[in-house]
């Protein structure tokens, strides 16, 4: 563990590309820079610690910055080793930051790397297990094995969903209005590598070169909003190949897109040595993608304005950009360990209207949020995302030949649905509320644990008055007394789910399905989001399957 105290100091400049960029930006925050280097040093003193021989940065994960640091706090930084594999080792980096004026603690970033041991001449390394002493260490050695995979499956996952987004058609794209070319976002930088920058070997800190990209990666973002950004998350990289002292290192930084309040902007960095540098060749060491939040003057996060792609170079980084926030949103809850905080409210039959009317304003005011982002459309359904505070919603929404009052009194009766969802095993009548007002008690398959889940749910449904031509189906657990845990099965819980159904003439609709995930079903959609699944897609296209396939004759509802 290393501590490194942020001393107050004057404002710092840095001229890259001919911009002029002030460090010590209002309001007095930190850049990531130091953080990066001094987070490199401390992984490389516990990986060579384990070890016992020299270690290289072969890769870091996707980096989130949760906190902002300030000029004259103090950061500590924590790394350990997880895991050990044969030459290689997954690093767990934890950086917390303490004002030293209250006393607050804060978590700045938790984040893990991976560091390839180095052998002396011919020497083969087989690196020694980790010890494991806590149930924590055990859960992360297990963790590890499952990012582990993820990282190896990247590269042909990005690829799969690039070629799949060759057909991907986002209209906005298309609008004139409102958007904006990123040619005026290109920036260049050029760095000496100096044996300050380097470790004994003569090989180029990572830390450093991480620190450099931010530098020219800032500038190209704030020509897009002219405010202050700031550092959000930084995309999972690989180092593709070592520079040494000596070489001139070439910094190439681009926004690629924008996603509602935050920007990505790609940097590539080629090496040059005095023989390249000449000829104009340079080697390809690197290329990391950064996201970024700004805010305005009032402290506010700004909406970044949309971007047209107008060259087939563009187009590229545009599709690249959404697939890369596909694979992030996926990684992100897919390996991570979040404890399900129970939010179901419990039954009580004298406020039942008021718990039902809830159940219905909560769907409501999903579908109403602004900010999804369109991440797959593929034939009749299409696919969003909204990521608020760590919260995560999903939007499917399917085109369907058959009748908007089939289809809603098909979804509405949950009898039904294991026999289209395969994520649902049982859906049973408990209580009889009201007409239209059910509560069911469902089970799901096993995923990801060694028992399958369950969960009491409040199905209420309802055709609008306002407008004949649209249904809702809204759903949410309760707690009910007559209904508790079974050893059996692990208790789940839908926090705000449902359908909105619009006609769109007398023998089509358009379904929505809106989520807001909680962390028990996670596991159903991560997956997806990540890449590594189609399930979403299989589910909606058997949704699809289903209704088209009912007729008015032969159903009789059941609800």
């Amino acid at each position: 563990m290393e501590a490194l105290l942020l001393k107050t100091a004057n404002f710092l400049t840095e001229r890259v590309g001919g911009a002029v960029f002030l460090r010590g930006r209002s309001p007095m925050l930190l850049p990531t820079s130091p953080i990066f280097k001094s987070v490199i040093s401390t992984v490389r003193g516990t990986t060579e610690k384990h070890a016992g021989v020299s270690c290289v940065t072969a890769s870091v994960d996707d980096i989130q910055f949760k906190e902002k640091a300030r000029v004259g706090q103090v950061i500590t930084i924590q790394a350990k080793v997880t895991r050990a594999f044969s030459t290689s080792m997954e690093i767990s980096i934890k950086v917390t930051v303490q004002d030293m004026f209250t006393g607050t603690e804060k978590l700045v970033s938790v984040a893990f790397s991976t560091f390839v041991a180095k052998p002396v001449g011919k020497e083969k390394i087989h690196l020694k297990p980790v010890t494991l002493l806590t149930e924590k260490d055990h859960m992360e050695h297990n963790l590890a094995s499952e990012r582990r995979k993820v990282r190896l499956q990247h590269e042909d996952t990005f690829k799969n969903l690039m070629k799949e987004s060759s057909n991907f058609y986002d209209p906005i794209c298309d609008e004139e209005e409102g958007t904006v070319s990123t040619e005026g976002t290109s920036v260049q930088s050029i760095e000496l590598v100096l044996p300050p920058h380097a470790n004994h070997h003569g090989n180029t800190f990572g830390g450093q070169i991480m620190a450099w990209m931010e530098t020219v990666a800032t500038i190209s973002a704030s020509r897009l909003c002219w405010a202050h950004p700031f550092l959000k998350s930084v995309d999972m990289f690989k180092f593709r190949g070592p520079s040494t002292v000596g070489d001139r290192l070439v910094f190439n930084a681009i926004v690629n897109n924008t996603f509602q309040t935050c920007v990505e902007v790609g940097v590539r960095v080629e090496a040059f040595d005095c023989r390249e540098w000449s000829e104009g060749r340079g080697r390809h060491i690197n290329s990391a993608f950064l996201i970024y939040n700004a805010v305005d003057d009032r402290e506010e996060l700004i909406t970044f304005p949309r971007i047209k792609p107008i060259s087939q170079d563009d187009f590229r980084r545009y599709r690249g950009a959404i697939a890369r926030k596909r694979i992030r949103l996926g990684r992100k809850y897919v390996i991570s360990h979040k404890e399900e905080v129970p939010l179901c409210i419990h039954w009580d039959i004298s406020k039942q209207a008021s718990l039902i009317n809830g159940n219905l304003e909560a769907l409501k005011k999903l579908a109403d949020k602004r900010g999804w982002e369109v991440i797959s459309a593929v034939e009749k359904i299409k696919i969003y995302t909204l990521e608020e505070h760590d919260v995560l919603s999903i939007w499917v929404e399917k085109h369907v030949e058959s009748p908007a009052h089939l289809a809603y009194h098909l979804l509405s009766d949950f009898t039904k649905r294991p026999l289209w969802d395969p994520h649902f095993v049982s859906c049973e009548v408990i209580d009889c509320v009201s007409e239209d007002d059910h509560i069911y008690y469902i089970t799901c398959p096993i995923v990801n644990s060694d028992k399958p889940k369950d969960m009491v749910a409040l199905v209420s449904r309802r055709k609008s008055l306002k407008d004949n031509n649209t249904y809702m189906v809204a759903v949410k657990s309760v707690i009910l007394p007559s209904v508790p845990p079974s050893p059996q099965y692990i208790r789940s819980e839908i926090i705000c789910a449902g359908f909105l159904i619009h006609a769109t003439d007398s023998s089509s609709c358009t379904v929505s399905y809106f989520n807001q995930i909680s962390a028990s079903i996670l596991p159903f959609f991560a997956g997806n989001l990540g890449g590594w699944s189609k399930s979403i897609e299989e589910t909606a296209a058997s949704c699809i399957r289903f209704i088209e396939n009912a007729t008015d004759d032969g159903f009789i509802s059941t609800f």
